[in-house]
């Protein structure tokens, strides 16, 4: 059976290098705003840098990128909740800046980007590191956790199942340590894949201490601590008899509950009230209901099977409502609108899971009303035929494990619908000896956008205009110019709505501004809409 569950992990793992695309760096927590702003054009250098986030964060990686190139280390800040506010180096040049900041969310993923500003005149933009992830690491954040999985399930459910349903001989316990061996194991793989993830540090610095600290420094750190205590007295419990394996199962079967839900998307949403303990219920419902599946084949086999199917068929009932019951309240946090199960890659992963417990669902309906009863009463056929359907009811529940872990790459629409609406905006400031403008996209990214036109005379006094028309093209993704007429609001600026951006890079945008029938202004420069 070992041999088989491997065997299909490593095809999992085939298919999830297919659906895990290099090149994607996906955000969780969402910037809101950024002093000096992004694009901004500063007389003097700022008092000091501050970032503000959707939800708390932890810094991971600060630097200052000069116009040199030069590479600055910013380690004096102070963190107030959402609030990031960096000590700004006295010696700043003129020129243009980037600001690189990867700090690790609420929900322990590492998020990163970057802000420009000019001091004086703007220069040429500084080179800065690629954001793009990292085809390794990721498979091996995916594995850390499918085996981390595994271990809470499979194995703790089964030392459950043990203390609590029907007794195992020696043989039938051999493969539960082995799971929890691998959950072992799983948990520094684990680890190493966090830190290198939240530094965007390559393989080869597996070894570097601060790879280490920043994955047992995030949330996910807390869950490998709970998740090895708990994998502990599982193994323990597998040893003893009597009341005491059967509070260490109890514990165990706990712990794996608290691991789960001390991080991950879930966990970290609102309200906290309801989350974290639908986390931790769901998590012990899955781990009764999967890890019962390998005891209950090995029980089978003896001469006890049928009263030991018995009392498993008189319990799971309560384990099961709890599991559906926890899992539409997270999934009802999660995804909001049900069109997101088919429109967002979270909602995908999430209808490919409920399609698999609807199977396992209906395998567990057809052995209970088709073969429970006749193996209950010692039939042998019957027996082995339940084993059967056991045996591929494990391999589903592996297949639910991988495609869970996928979780760890896909933001739930909730934080996609926060970051939506907090998205920073992309903005430039145009100066000539006649006008001015300050342009501003908001969000700035691609997709549905609204851009604002703020303008001024050459000697910063009001601008009256006409009309105002304006023009966004990127033609090197070959798109040529979008022209869309301005309108203009009761604050006197210039508003364009519902505008589409498809993609992301440098746009080159110019706007005409009609003073009067005789004269006509235009002034143009680049934007950056950012991923």
């Amino acid at each position: 059976m070992l041999r088989r569950l491997l065997v299909l992990l490593l095809l999992l793992g085939a298919c999830a290098a297919a659906t895990l695309r290099p090149g994607t760096a996906l955000a969780h927590a969402a910037l809101v705003t950024t002093t000096p702003a992004d694009g901004a054009v500063l007389a003097r250098p700022p008092a000091a840098f501050t970032l503000r986030f959707s939800e708390p964060v932890s810094p991971l990686v600060l630097r200052l990128i000069g116009p040199d190139g030069e590479t600055r280390a910013l380690e004096r800040f102070a963190l107030r909740d959402r609030e990031l506010t960096i000590e700004v180096p006295t010696d700043l040049a003129a020129g243009s800046h980037v600001l690189s900041w990867r700090v690790v969310s609420e929900d322990g993923h590492p998020v990163g980007g970057s802000v420009l500003f000019s001091i004086g005149a703007p220069g040429a933009r500084p080179p800065e590191a690629s954001a793009q992830r990292n085809l390794p690491i990721t498979l091996a954040l995916w594995l850390g956790r499918v085996g981390l999985y595994l271990g809470l399930a499979l194995s703790i459910g089964g030392v459950a199942f043990s203390a609590w349903v029907g007794p195992l001989p020696a043989s039938a316990r051999r493969p539960l340590r082995v799971l929890i061996v691998l959950g072992l194991a799983a948990v520094p793989f684990a680890l190493a894949a966090q830190g290198l993830d939240a530094l965007a540090a390559p393989a080869s610095d597996v070894l570097r201490p601060e790879i280490w600290r920043a994955g047992i420094g995030s949330s996910f750190g807390h869950t490998a601590a709970i998740a090895t205590l708990a994998l502990l007295a599982g193994l323990v419990s597998l040893s003893l008899a009597g009341s005491a394996g059967r509070a260490l199962a109890l514990a165990a079967l706990l712990g794996a509950g608290l691991a789960l839900a001390a991080s991950g998307h879930a966990s970290a949403a609102s309200p906290q009230w309801l989350m974290r303990p639908a986390v931790f219920l769901h998590g012990i419902a899955m781990a009764a209901w999967a890890g019962a599946l390998l005891p209950l084949a090995q029980a089978l086999r003896g001469g006890d099977g049928a009263a030991t199917l018995a009392r498993f068929s008189r319990r799971i009932s309560f384990f099961l409502i709890i599991l559906f019951a926890s899992g539409a309240a997270l999934a009802i946090v999660q995804v909001e609108q049900p069109g997101a199960l088919l429109t967002s890659t979270y909602g995908l992963v999430l209808t490919a899971k409920l399609a698999l417990v609807a199977v396992l669902l209906g395998l567990a309906t057809f052995n209970r009303y088709r073969l429970t009863a006749p193996a209950r009463e010692g039939a042998e056929p019957a027996k082995r035929r339940l084993r059967g359907v056991i045996g591929v009811e494990v391999a589903i529940v592996l297949a639910i494990l991988a495609t869970a872990a996928l979780w760890r790459f896909t933001p739930p629409p909730r934080t996609l619908t926060i970051a939506s609406a907090t998205a920073v905006p992309a903005s430039v400031h145009i100066h000539s000896e006649k006008a001015m403008a300050e342009i501003s996209v908001r969000p700035g990214r691609p997709g549905p956008a609204n851009v604002s036109v703020a303008l001024l005379d050459g000697n910063f006094g009001p601008l009256t205009a006409k009309e105002v028309r304006l023009s966004l093209a990127n033609r090197a993704a070959g798109i040529e110019a979008v022209e869309r007429p301005a309108l203009r609001q009761p604050d006197g600026n210039w508003l364009v709505e519902g505008l589409t951006i498809p993609v992301a890079g440098r746009w080159s945008v110019e706007i005409e501004i009609l003073v009067s029938d005789f004269e006509m202004i235009r002034l143009g420069d680049t934007i950056e809409i950012k991923p």
